[in-house]
C-alpha cells in the first residue's frame, strides 16, 4: 500500500464511546487487577485507571492508519503519550476528534505516523490529549524526513521501585475486549503473516499493566492524581511471559519508568515518563 500524504491535517471523528461501569472493570480484569485493587474491579466507588482513557478511544488509532493507508500486517503501536485535564468517569460519553500531525520515514525500517485527538466528556468537560505514533513497518522509503531522536537518559543508579507480574497465557483474548479488536494479538495465522510466531500481547495491554505499578508505588489509591504519561513501545511480548516495570523518582512529582522481561531482561517498553500532581491543570 501506499502512504495518503493528503491525510496529513485532515480532521478525523468525531468519534463517539459510550461506557460504563462494566467496560472500566473489564479494562481493569484485563490489565491485571483483582481483589487487591478492589477499588478498580467493583461498581461501588469505583476508580478509573487512567489507561482506560486510551482503550475507550482506540477506534481513532484505526481510524488514523486507515486515513494514511498503513499496510494492516505491517503496523504496530509505536509511541503513546496522554496528558490528562481531568480524572476519568466511570460511566459517560466520550467524544474524540484528532488528525494526523506528521509522517517520518525510516526507510527499509517502516515509517511512523503521529497523530493526536483531543476527547470531551458528555458532562462537557475536556478529559484528555491523546498523541499516538504508529509504526508501519511497510510503508517506508517515500522520501519523507527522518524525524528527530529526542535524547532520553534513565538514572544510573538501581530503580526505587520494581514491580514484577505475570501475564496470563491468554490475555490478550481478554484484553480484546475492551475494543481492539487486531487479529495480530489473537489469529495465529495472522500473526504467522506479519512475522511472529504465534500472537503477541497488544502494546497497550502491557501498558496498562504498568500504569497499575506506577499509580501503586507512587500514588497507590488515588489514579485521579495522574497528569502524564507516556512511552516507546520497544519490542514485541508473548502472552504468558513475565514482566517487570522499573520505576525512578526523577524530580517532585515526576518519574522515568520501563518495562523489562521478567527473566531476559530485554527492554519491552522503553522511555518511559509518569507526572502526577494534587491538581490537574
Amino acid at each position: 500500500m501506499t502512504l495518503d500524504m493528503a491525510a496529513c491535517g485532515r480532521k478525523i471523528g468525531p468519534l463517539i464511546r459510550n461506557y460504563d461501569w462494566k467496560d472500566v472493570i473489564l479494562y481493569a480484569l484485563s490489565v491485571g487487577a483483582g481483589f487487591d485493587e478492589f477499588s478498580y474491579v467493583y461498581e461501588k466507588n469505583l476508580k478509573v485507571i487512567p489507561s482506560f482513557s486510551v482503550a475507550a478511544i482506540f477506534d481513532f488509532f484505526w481510524a488514523a492508519a486507515s486515513s494514511a493507508g498503513v499496510s494492516p500486517e505491517g503496523v504496530l503501536h509505536g509511541e503513546q503519550e496522554i496528558i490528562f485535564y481531568e480524572p476519568v468517569p466511570a460511566e459517560g460519553i466520550l467524544t474524540t476528534e484528532g488528525t494526523i500531525t506528521d509522517y517520518f520515514d525510516k526507510g527499509s525500517k517502516g515509517a511512523l505516523i503521529r497523530a493526536e485527538s483531543s476527547t470531551r466528556h458528555s458532562d462537557g468537560k475536556i478529559l484528555y490529549k491523546n498523541i499516538m505514533t504508529l509504526f508501519s513497518r511497510r510503508d517506508g522509503g517515500f522520501g519523507g524526513a527522518p524525524g528527530v531522536i529526542r535524547s532520553f537518559f534513565f538514572p544510573e543508579r538501581h530503580p526505587d521501585y520494581v514491580v514484577d507480574a505475570r501475564t496470563s497465557p491468554s490475555q490478550p483474548l481478554l484484553y480484546r475486549l475492551t475494543g481492539d479488536f487486531f487479529p495480530l494479538h489473537a489469529d495465529p495465522e495472522f500473526a504467522a503473516k506479519a512475522g511472529f510466531a504465534k500472537p503477541i500481547m497488544h502494546g497497550m495491554c502491557t501498558f496498562g499493566f504498568a500504569c497499575r505499578a506506577l499509580i501503586g508505588s507512587l500514588i497507590p489509591g488515588k489514579p485521579e492524581m495522574t497528569k502524564h504519561i507516556s512511552c516507546r513501545f520497544a519490542q514485541p511480548l508473548y502472552p504468558g511471559e513475565p514482566i517487570r516495570t522499573l520505576i525512578w523518582k526523577d524530580e517532585e512529582n515526576r518519574a522515568l519508568w520501563c518495562v523489562v522481561h521478567g527473566i531476559s531482561g530485554r527492554v519491552i517498553i522503553d522511555r518511559g515518563i509518569f507526572a502526577y500532581g494534587d491538581r490537574l491543570t
